[in-house]
């Protein structure tokens, strides 16, 4: 009868504390914040954010607007300190557009959008299960959270004031100096070597268009070219005047049309400046080097740099030329 008694009691126990305790902590591993995302909540800095695929507007907690943005702006596959280094690039990027209160038609009452095209692209906790799978969700939205709260507050200046943090994918083993994309000269956005850029799946790649497919873009007419000019490398279709200094194209003329290498890229969809091209008769076929504009910091170069030992304010100060690293103090918010 003892034993009986003894026996019952256990079960008893087990069901009153032991298996409640086994449901909490399945919870903990899934769906509830960690003491971190806790911790972070309380950031009195908060942000608009115009979501342009659905054209709602909502106010974020800024720390957990950089959850989404890292999640959508670098692969959970890179190392820490990479991600790192971006989230500090994307918190200055929205700090400085708050701050300044830069205007802009396409989101005129939001600082700033979820247009990569435009700000920064973003993924909401939905989004991110989509894109991970329900078995990694956790663990990679735990690293993000991770990258973004251990560098809480951090941003980059330039003598005092936030920087324009720019970045891309994959440069052609250089960054390029900001003048030779876009029309302002800035003394931190400078060309500096990143060869761990070869590693990238984006390297190179090849585009091919018919000869109709790019005068239709470019408004040129190398359709009219006899066939002799369009084959292999014929300067005669397609020459180039000017180079920057880290080999991608300038300006070029094509088909008697001069152009920018910035315009033609956008135009045709290329992966960058940095490109070569094969004529083949009623087809061109595009060899880029490099994925993005090369100004910045280049995210495979930082995910290299990190696989290399490097923390990430040695990859932040690589890519953006005599920065600072800051805490933001919420009392500069509008004094930029």
């Amino acid at each position: 009868m003892q034993n009986l008694m003894a026996v019952t009691f256990l079960f008893v126990i087990v069901g009153i504390i032991i298996v409640p305790v086994l449901i909490i902590n399945s919870f903990e591993g899934s769906e509830k914040p960690s003491e971190i995302v806790e911790e972070a909540n309380e950031c009195d800095i908060v942000i608009t954010v115009y979501f342009h695929a659905t054209g709602e507007i909502k106010v974020l907690p800024l720390e957990d607007y950089l959850v989404g943005v890292l999640a959508a702006e670098m692969p959970a596959s890179f190392e820490l300190e990479a991600l790192k280094a971006q989230a500090v690039a994307a918190r200055t990027y929205a700090l400085r557009r708050l701050t300044l209160n830069i205007d802009s038609d396409a989101h005129p009452e939001a600082a700033v959008c979820t247009n990569p095209n435009h700000c920064q692209a973003y993924l909401s906790s939905e989004d991110m299960r989509s894109r991970w799978g329900a078995i990694n969700y956790s663990k990679h939205r735990s690293k993000m959270e991770e990258a973004v709260f251990s560098t809480k507050g951090m941003v980059l200046t330039y003598d005092g004031r936030l920087i324009e943090p720019v970045y891309h994918s994959t440069s052609n083993g250089r960054t390029e100096n900001s003048e030779d994309v876009w029309l302002s000269k800035l003394p931190y956005l400078r060309s500096v070597e990143s060869p761990w850029d070869r590693y990238s799946p984006r390297f190179q790649e090849t585009r091919t268009l018919t000869v109709a497919q790019v005068d239709a873009a470019l408004g040129t007419n190398l359709g009219a070219l006899p066939v002799a000019a369009m084959q292999g490398t014929n300067q005669d279709a397609i020459r180039v005047l000017e180079t920057t200094s880290t080999d991608r194209i300038k300006r070029l003329n094509i088909g008697g049309r001069t152009l920018m290498g910035t315009e033609v890229r956008t135009a045709l969809g290329l992966n960058s400046t940095h490109f070569t091209w094969e004529l083949q008769g009623d087809k061109i076929t595009f060899i880029t080097r490099g994925f993005g504009h090369g100004v910045g910091m280049s995210q495979y170069g930082a995910n290299g740099m990190a696989k290399e030992g490097a923390t990430f304010e040695e990859i932040l100060k690589h890519f953006y030329t005599g920065v600072e690293l800051e805490v933001f103090k919420r009392d500069n918010l509008w004094q930029q």
